[in-house]
């Protein structure tokens, strides 16, 4: 544990330093769990949200995008069942004064057994080589298979717990697995209650007459609210959905780690309209659809699972997290889930408006079914940017920081770097960048000497580094360095587009998911 919470410091420290994620309003101490992105953190996350865009929007002919405002008519959060039903269990230290989220120190715990399970696994890996069958181990090891069981009875009991809203079940299990405060080691704990998530405002000028209002805490009511506007104007057929990307507000009771768990975030969400009957099929599609996008990616497979939900939600006949394997363990990643009827179904109702697709090919009326895909975009810039931080040792016993962005989401592409700022070598390397800066971000870089430049664009995530010396001036030439391999060749100036074209190109990478 201590190790993992080494990487993740290192994962802030080096996020703030080389400008790609801040604590907001730092100057004035900061707000809890609310961060501002960076020169360098924006361009990253911009460029997720792009490789979202274009895998779920345009290359899909049955699926549309849409930009629904944060403010909505309360009644909505009434008909969707957030005022009712949008809560979290909390519980209080008496010792630490602390408040924790019931359910989160259960699954912490349950996390813990599975770092048992993966030092069995790595030690047995170990042991045997090549020969290792993690499957087969996985069902024959006593103790691995009774911690798995173990663990699946826990959160099976959390679950059924808080979908009977049984909240003194859900105390007297973290009683019986002497579950401390992180903070204090206190096992004195309050009741467990349930607090609403939603930030309220209010819409208005005149104090009598305005207005309340909620900060939406999710996208996907816009879409819902809009399913006729946009399946009438687009002429659309099902099955069909509807993609959006924006900010939502969740007034979290423990928000931390990092931008893992924010009360003001982005989502890149899709609700894809069926026809009822067919959700488990679509269910299935939509999560080998999503695994592959991120495979696509090239963070691991091994740093990916699915887990399945034991406590479903209001709206849902099924629903998985697609988990990452995070500095700090597992955690969601997305969620895959078949919200049924409910949503249109409860806003016909609210509204006393007709939310209803009519089949041709069946000749009725009908609510459609809705599958849905969300993912939060900040945990997955988190994904991505520790996944890529990396130690290397050298074969000169010296060390390197090293990003290893994947070069299509890489805020910088290039940095251009002459080898003097003088004999007119700086005059190339600016001839370099406006050639280059139409198509791709690339920056200019004279400062120290080139090593030391070379570890900066490292450390920063540049795929890149473009050195232009003295026998550039004489046949146009420049030597191109790999980030990752950190080799260098000799290549014409002109052929510099296509090289980093074919590095960076979307297309090339989102091949990989056919």
């Amino acid at each position: 544990m201590a190790k993992q919470e080494d990487d993740f410091k290192r994962v802030i420290s080096h996020a703030k330093e080389y400008g790609y994620v801040f604590q907001s309003s730092e100057i004035y101490d900061g707000l809890s769990a609310i961060y501002d992105y960076g020169q360098n953190g924006v361009e990253l996350k911009k460029n997720i949200r792009d490789y979202w865009w274009k895998a779920m929007v345009q290359l899909n002919d049955n699926i549309v995008g849409l930009d629904a405002a944060i403010f909505m008519h309360p009644l909505t959060w009434k008909a969707s069942g957030h005022i009712d039903a949008f809560n979290d269990p909390l519980i209080d230290n008496k010792d630490s004064k602390k408040r924790y989220r019931a359910d989160v120190l259960v699954e912490d715990y349950v996390a813990k057994i599975d770092a048992k399970i993966e030092k069995e696994v790595n030690k047995a890996a170990k042991r045997f080589g090549d020969a290792f069958d993690k499957e087969q181990f996985l069902q024959t090891n006593q103790r691995v298979v009774d911690y798995q069981e173990q663990g699946k009875t826990i959160l099976s009991r959390l679950g059924k717990s808080l979908q009977n809203e049984d909240l003194a079940d859900v105390k007297a299990l973290i009683e019986e697995l002497d579950i401390a405060c992180p903070m204090s080691g206190s096992k004195n704990w309050t009741e467990v209650k349930q607090f609403n998530l939603m930030f309220g405002t209010k819409l208005g000028a005149n104090a009598e007459t305005a207005m309340d209002l909620f900060l939406r805490p999710e996208t996907a009511q816009g879409i819902f609210v809009n399913f006729l506007n946009v399946q009438k104007s687009g002429r659309m057929k099902l099955p069909f959905g509807i993609a959006q990307t924006g900010k939502a507000f969740r007034n979290e009771i423990v928000a931390r780690q990092f931008i893992f768990r924010m009360r003001e975030f982005e989502q890149m969400e899709m609700q894809f309209f069926i026809q009822p009957g067919t959700q488990k099929e679509w269910y299935e599609v939509w999560k080998e659809k999503r695994m592959k996008w991120h495979l696509s990616l090239g963070l691991g497979q091994d740093n990916y699972r699915f887990h399945d939900h034991e406590k479903l939600a209001h709206y849902a006949d099924a629903a998985s997290d697609i988990e990452f394997r995070f500095p700090f363990g597992f955690k969601e990643l997305e969620g895959i889930h078949s919200r049924t009827d409910f949503d249109l179904s409860s806003h016909e109702k609210f509204s006393g408006k007709k939310l209803q697709y009519f089949d041709h090919e069946v000749n009725k009326n009908y609510v459609p079914y809705v599958l849905e895909t969300s993912i939060g975009l900040d945990r997955m810039f988190l994904a991505v940017f520790s996944n890529s931080l990396k130690e290397e040792e050298l074969e000169n016993n010296t060390t390197r920081t090293v990003l290893k962005l994947p070069a299509v989401l890489a805020p910088v592409k290039a940095a251009i770097l002459p080898l003097l700022k003088k004999d007119g070598l700086p005059e190339i390397a600016h001839q370099i960048i406006d050639d280059l800066k139409w198509d791709f971000n690339v920056v200019y870089d004279e400062k120290d000497a080139v090593g030391r430049r070379y570890r900066r664009q490292d450390a920063n995530g540049t795929p890149f580094c473009i050195t232009v010396d003295h026998q550039s001036l004489e046949d146009q030439t420049v030597t191109i360095r790999h980030r990752d391999s950190m080799e260098q060749e000799r290549v014409a100036i002109s052929a510099l587009n296509g090289i980093i074209h074919d590095a960076v190109d979307m297309k090339t990478w989102l091949k990989k998911m056919e």
